[in-house]
């Protein structure tokens, strides 16, 4: 084969064949594709798009470009989630010990966040001693011993992808649905999962604004999954707003901790029971877990009674976090400025714009350019209004975390762009559009 030929007929929008594919994404990984061969093909991919069938054979082939993860010997039944970005998304830190407190192993492999997008795993290093950097026996042996493991995503697995990812950034192509379905499936097809939830987030505060947008990417993800012999789910969740009220590592991390003991913000709460739910509905494959109302009564009995919060404290404890961070949350990383935003009118709040928050808590020092930057864990945002609710002049609306008094005046500019106001009654924003499975 010879790639010039190979682009010529993906620019002329003619459908490649798996073997094409293959000796695409396997040269590139392998180093046999130079950087502006591979571009040419993301470029003719942006443009030209791909079949189903093209989607699923480059979703393989980056899945078979490293290492993947065979968790058969401990279960034969893995399920994951993943989550395509929002603002004070917290879900994995609830969900997952949720779900293995009843009995339904998972085994998780997480990553950071880049620009306001928060990453569990910054979340979960605000713990003390927390290891996130797993070797593939010690990800193995706590999958085994306490059926609930979290760690980050091993270079070894789809390295095709992390290379096509970091040249999409820089030739504008990363806003291709094909690409952004391929790559998010190639990790979890690599990692294991037999069954995935995907929490797919439309609105101001993620990567798809557009809801017709956002079902398109997830039906395209599990038309993949189905292909590739995976048992898929995928919600469609609002993100014009923050989920829950913590909006920054440390917060959220209080915030997950809240809810694990029953109580929380409600919106999160709901959030993290109709993912667990979904979870727990997959790795029952027809036979357990038919029953919803039976389902969403044993999810709320696992966060009311501490199984859930048992089950989250021993992964920390495995994975050599401080305990006594998880018991008592006031010994999490704390700012040393605390000051309010204050409604600038009365009414009721018609729009909190997701992205405008994220880029508050950003200027505090929340979130990272690039990925080898430094983030403070303690700063953030608490917002406990949402659309819809009524508001007083002079009231406080969000309550500010920083550890940098010159930092917050740029914070303030966001929060005035974030909030709008109505005279007139609001209807809140629904947690859920839809689900495609």
């Amino acid at each position: 084969m010879r790639a010039v030929d190979i682009l010529a007929r993906k620019r002329d929008g003619e459908a490649l064949s798996r073997a094409e594919i293959d000796w695409i994404v396997l040269g590139y990984a392998k180093g046999d594709l130079p950087d502006y061969q591979m571009a040419a093909f993301l470029m003719a991919v942006y443009l030209r798009g791909m079949t189903r069938q093209e989607t699923v054979d480059l979703t393989l082939a980056m899945a078979a470009s490293g290492e993947t993860l065979d968790l058969s010997d401990i279960s034969d039944y893995w399920v994951d989630k993943h989550s395509s970005g929002g603002v004070g998304d917290k879900t994995s830190l609830v969900v997952l010990p949720l779900v293995a407190s009843c009995g339904v192993p998972v085994a998780k492999m997480s990553g950071r966040g880049l620009g306001f997008s928060g990453g569990t795993l910054d979340k979960l290093e605000a713990i003390a001693g927390f290891d996130v950097n797993l070797s593939a026996d010690r990800f193995r042996q706590l999958a085994r011993e306490n059926g609930l493991v979290l760690a980050g995503q091993s270079v070894a697995l789809a390295p095709a992808d992390g290379k096509m990812y970091a040249l999409r950034d820089v030739t504008a192509t990363v806003s291709s649905l094909p690409l952004i379905a391929s790559s998010i499936m190639s990790k979890k097809i690599a990692a294991g999962a037999n069954g995935i939830v995907l929490d797919v987030k439309v609105g101001r505060g993620a990567f798809m604004a557009d809801e017709a947008e956002g079902r398109v990417l997830a039906q395209t993800m599990v038309d993949i999954g189905r292909d590739a012999g995976r048992q898929v789910v995928a919600v469609i969740s609002d993100m014009n707003q923050p989920l829950g009220e913590a909006v920054g590592n440390s917060l959220e991390v209080a915030e997950a901790i809240e809810t694990l003991r029953g109580a929380g913000p409600a919106d999160l709460r709901e959030h993290s029971l109709a993912i667990a739910g979904y979870m727990l509905k997959l790795a029952g494959r027809g036979k357990r877990w038919t029953d919803a109302d039976a389902v969403r009564t044993l999810l709320e009995q696992h966060l009311d009674n501490g199984s859930a919060l048992a089950k989250f404290r021993q992964m920390i404890a495995a994975q050599g976090g401080n305990v006594a961070m998880v018991d008592d949350p006031a010994k999490l990383p704390q700012a040393s400025i605390r000051e309010t935003y204050d409604a600038p009118q009365s009414g009721y709040i018609a729009q909190i714009a997701a992205d405008q928050i994220a880029w508050a808590a950003f200027d505090l020092g929340a979130g990272r350019e690039k990925k080898e930057d430094p983030i403070d864990v303690a700063v953030g945002l608490e917002v406990p209004v949402k659309v819809g609710d009524q508001v007083e002049q002079g009231k406080p609306l969000v309550t500010i975390y920083a550890n940098d008094a010159a930092k917050v005046a740029a914070c303030r500019a966001r929060l005035d762009a974030a909030f709008s106001y109505s005279p007139t009654p609001v209807e809140p924003l629904p947690l859920f559009y839809g689900v495609v499975s």
